[in-house]
C-alpha cells in the first residue's frame, strides 16, 4: 500500500514537471492579452493626459552666464513688447526699459513718480509709451510730456495689468475693476454688468476679424463691439485634483487666463490654470496642463510658454517647435528656473527674452544669459 502511494505520487510531480512550461506559457499569454485591452480601452481623456506630460521633462539648461550690462533691469519684469523699430520695451516694475540690440536706457519718469511700479508697457501707433502701473492707474509718454490717468479721470481701477491699441486706435486697458476703453479724450469700462465673466482682466487682444479677446481672473470673453459672449469649450477642461483627472463638463470658461494670443494661421492660443489650449475655430486641444504664464509666438512659428513644473515652486520654459504641431506636438523645455517666469518676446536678432522676478533672461539657442546691471557682492 505505501509502495503505491508513493508510486502515485511520483507519477503525479512527474505530471506537473510537465505541465509547468504551458502553465507559465498560459499565464503570459493571459497577461498580455489584458494589458493590450487595458491600452485598448483606455479612455480618450487619459490618452490626451499622456500627451500633455511632455512638459514634465526636467529642462537641460539649469545654470545662466551673468552678463553685465549698464541700466539693465534687476526688478521684476513682467511683460516685454516690441516698439515699432523692434526694439524691446520692458515693464520692470521701478522703470520701463529699452533695449536696442546694444545698450538698455530707462524712460523718464513722471513728475513725483519715483517708481512706476509698470506691469505692461506699450507704444501705439502715433509713438506715444503707455505704461500700466499696479498701483498708479496709467502714464502716456510722448516723449516730452506725461499724462497721468487714474480713476479719476474715470479709469475703471488704478491696478492696471495690460495694455491693447486695436484697429480704431483706441488704447484698452486691463484692470482689477474691468476693462477700460481710452478714445484720447474720456473713458468708457466695462465690467461684469456688460458682459464680462470677472472684472480682473489679465490680457486684451484683437483677432484678424476684429473680435476682441479678454482673458479674467474668472473665464474668457469675446466682444463683437455691442454684446460679450463668454468662451466655453464643451467639450470638457481637464483639472488635476490630486493624482487624479477630473473632467469639467459646465458652463463654465476656463479659470484665470493670463495669457491669450493669435498665432499667423489664425488660431487663439490661451493660457493660464488650465494649462496651454489651442482653438482653430472650431476644435480644442491641449497641450499642458501645467499652470501657464504667458505665451509667444516666435517669427518661426513655434510657440513659447512659461510654465510651472509639476508641484514645485520651479518653472520652465518650453517650446513647441511648428512642424510638431502639425503632427506629435512635443514640448522642447529650454530651462527650469528656482523664481517664476512671466513675458516672452524675440527681438530682431531672433534671441528669446523673458522676464523674471529679478530682471531678464535671453536665449540665443545655446546659452542662457541673466542680464545685471552690476556685479553683485557676495
Amino acid at each position: 500500500m505505501m509502495d503505491l502511494k508513493l508510486k502515485g505520487i511520483n507519477k503525479t510531480e512527474k505530471m506537473m514537471k510537465h505541465l509547468q512550461p504551458y502553465t507559465l506559457l498560459l499565464l503570459f499569454i493571459l497577461c498580455f492579452s489584458c494589458k493590450k485591452q487595458d491600452q485598448k480601452d483606455q479612455p480618450k481623456d487619459d490618452q490626451q493626459q499622456s500627451k500633455s506630460r511632455s512638459l514634465n521633462s526636467i529642462p537641460t539648461i539649469t545654470e545662466f552666464d551673468t552678463l553685465i550690462n549698464p541700466n539693465a533691469p534687476d526688478r521684476i519684469t513682467r511683460k516685454i513688447r516690441k516698439d515699432k523699430e523692434g526694439n524691446l520695451l520692458m515693464a520692470s516694475f521701478t522703470d520701463v526699459m529699452l533695449y536696442d540690440g546694444i545698450s538698455f536706457s530707462k524712460l523718464p519718469k513722471s513728475e513725483g513718480i519715483e517708481s512706476f511700479d509698470a506691469f505692461d508697457a506699450l507704444e501705439d501707433s502715433k509713438g506715444n509709451i503707455w505704461i500700466a502701473s499696479t498701483h498708479y492707474g496709467v502714464f502716456r509718454y510722448d516723449g516730452k510730456n506725461f499724462l497721468h490717468l487714474t480713476t479719476d479721470d474715470g479709469l475703471a481701477h488704478n491696478r492696471t495689468m495690460d495694455i491693447h491699441e486695436d484697429k480704431a486706435g483706441n488704447i484698452w486697458f486691463g484692470t482689477e475693476g474691468g476693462a477700460s476703453r481710452y478714445d484720447g479724450k474720456s473713458f468708457q469700462n466695462f465690467t461684469t454688468k456688460e458682459g464680462l465673466p470677472h472684472n480682473d482682466v489679465s490680457t486684451i487682444i484683437e483677432d484678424k476679424t476684429g473680435k476682441l479677446w479678454f482673458g479674467t481672473r474668472g473665464g474668457v470673453s469675446i466682444y463683437d463691439g455691442e454684446n460679450f459672449v463668454n468662451f466655453t469649450n464643451k467639450e470638457g477642461i481637464p483639472l488635476l485634483n490630486g493624482s487624479e483627472q477630473l473632467w469639467r463638463y459646465d458652463s463654465k470658461s476656463f479659470v484665470n487666463v493670463r495669457s491669450i494670443i493669435e498665432d499667423r494661421k489664425g488660431n487663439i492660443w490661451l493660457g493660464g490654470s488650465d494649462g496651454l489650449w489651442k482653438y482653430d475655430g472650431s476644435t480644442f486641444t491641449n497641450f499642458t496642463q501645467q499652470f501657464v504664464g504667458y505665451i509667444n509666438e516666435d517669427s518661426k512659428g513655434s510657440i513659447w510658454l512659461s510654465h510651472t513644473i509639476n508641484k514645485s515652486n520651479k518653472w520652465g520654459l518650453s517650446r513647441y517647435k511648428e512642424d510638431s504641431l502639425l503632427i506629435d506636438p512635443t514640448a522642447n523645455p529650454i530651462l527650469i528656473s528656482e523664481g517664476m517666469l512671466f513675458g516672452i518676446s524675440e527681438d530682431k536678432e531672433g534671441v528669446i527674452w523673458i522676464g523674471t522676478v529679478d530682471g531678464i533672461l535671453s536665449y540665443d539657442g545655446k546659452t542662457v544669459n541673466h542680464f545685471r546691471d552690476k556685479e553683485i557682492e557676495e
